[in-house]
């Protein structure tokens, strides 16, 4: 035990009529929406590198935040340890998730990592018998040491491949242990920095190959939660080759894997991505990849990704709307990858940052889950594809060529006239529940 978050009580749902700020004013766990618990809708995850990993650094300047675990001992890891799972406990959140880096200190070898690596999950083993926390998701920073700087993956040098291969079995290995639901990749430096350096070809072969071999080792060892790919299209490489939803499904098409292997949405890097996070989300349940998401948001006014704890219930609605639609998580859930900002300094903000976040959340899921069972959007969406549910369209879609198509054109005289699209009337109906 710690005193880090000494006299801030667990949190508990008092409703809209409450002025405590130490409380859930909207997330009531076991409100049922839909026929199902809050809880097991948004299956919240805390994560581990931001909440207490983070130093409040940022590309100008370093840090600002003085914890207790900060070192780099094995008695500081299990500080951060004991600390962490006390937010667990105080927030009762359902999950978590971690890098490797995030919880060990790095060893002077890759021996000596993974046993610090090994220790810590144990240590995490014995937190949980007595907490309800578990574990969203494990996965590796391959991307922080200056080993990584061209990439794990699509490194050019062989060696740096091997390492990284090593530390993903590792870290697949403590997420089986521990009973992760998934396993994420996010190829933080698997990019470029300039093309004149750079075997486009080459590197795309390796990360594929890698892959691969990722989901061979999940059948190995019989690792029963999904394998998920982050996309992200750029920061810290100039570009990054799992861009977006789309460019991943490419990829995993490519290699053979897109029935192995879904996506880990995050809003901000669907923003970077130039779409919006309800975009990125539809483009994943169309294609059959959709997995999980990281729930965060960046700052307008800024060109980079902020990670900001969510606060905007209109956009988060769409987003949740689109999740609702596609029939909800299966082994995903709702990260938080986020970090409070710099001059945050208090044990309370980091608390009041996730009760902030887990309240807005709720608010947009009871906003999506209001629109979907009003059912207005897909009555309209329905009506505006009608023409294609009648027979003559359909084989004409199925069998159709362009020279029987043109003689029915030109038999039919066909002269369609452009119909409304009614952007409009659609932004007021989802205005009634936001």
């Amino acid at each position: 035990m710690t005193d880090y978050f000494k006299n801030i009580p667990a949190i508990r749902y008092e409703g809209t009529t409450s002025s405590n700020e130490f409380a859930f004013h909207h997330y009531n766990p076991d409100e049922v929406v839909m026929g199902k618990r809050m809880e097991d809708h948004l299956r919240f995850a805390v994560a581990y590198w931001h909440s207490f990993a983070y130093q409040g650094g940022d590309p100008f300047g370093g840090q600002t935040f003085e914890r207790p675990w900060f070192g780099e001992t094995m008695a500081d890891a299990k500080l951060k340890a004991d600390a962490a799972f006390e937010l667990f406990d105080i927030l009762n959140a359902p999950f978590f998730c971690f890098h490797d880096a995030d919880v060990r200190p790095e060893g002077k070898t890759f021996a000596e990592s993974t046993r610090n690596l090994e220790e810590i999950v144990d240590y995490f083993a014995l937190k949980m018998q007595t907490s309800k926390t578990r574990l969203l998701w494990g996965t590796a920073n391959l991307f922080t040491n200056r080993r990584f700087m061209s990439g794990a993956a699509t490194n050019p040098d062989p060696d740096v491949f091997a390492y990284s291969a090593a530390t993903v079995k590792t870290c697949m290995d403590a997420t089986q242990k521990l009973g992760g639901a998934n396993y994420v990749l996010w190829g933080g430096r698997e990019g470029y920095e300039t093309l004149l350096n750079t075997d486009l070809k080459r590197e795309a072969e390796q990360a594929g190959r890698f892959l691969q071999m990722v989901v061979d080792y999940k059948y190995k060892i019989g690792f029963k939660g999904t394998i998920l790919i982050e996309p992200k299209p750029q920061e810290p490489s100039k570009h990054q080759y799992d861009y977006d939803v789309a460019t991943v499904y490419g990829f995993l098409r490519r290699f053979g894997l897109e029935n192995e292997v879904k996506v880990n949405i995050e809003q901000g890097h669907a923003i970077l991505a130039g779409h919006s996070f309800e975009h990125e989300l539809a483009m994943a349940t169309s294609m059959g990849i959709f997995g999980s998401i990281d729930m965060n948001r960046n700052d307008y006014q800024s060109g980079w990704d902020t990670d900001q704890f969510p606060n905007n219930v209109p956009e988060m609605a769409l987003a949740y709307y689109e999740v609702l639609k596609a029939g909800g998580f299966v082994n995903g859930g709702t990260n938080f990858d986020a970090k409070i900002r710099r001059q945050s300094l208090d044990a309370e903000d980091l608390v009041l940052s996730h009760i902030g976040g887990m309240d807005t959340c709720a608010r947009a899921l009871k906003a999506a889950a209001a629109m979907l069972e009003d059912g207005g959007l897909e009555a309209a969406r329905a009506a505006r594809y009608a023409g294609w549910d009648n027979p003559t369209a359909q084989a004409m879609l199925k069998e159709g060529t362009l020279d029987s198509i043109a003689a029915r054109v030109l038999k039919d005289n066909l002269n369609p006239q452009p119909k409304s699209g009614r952007q409009e009337r659609l932004e007021n109906l989802v205005n009634r529940f936001v």
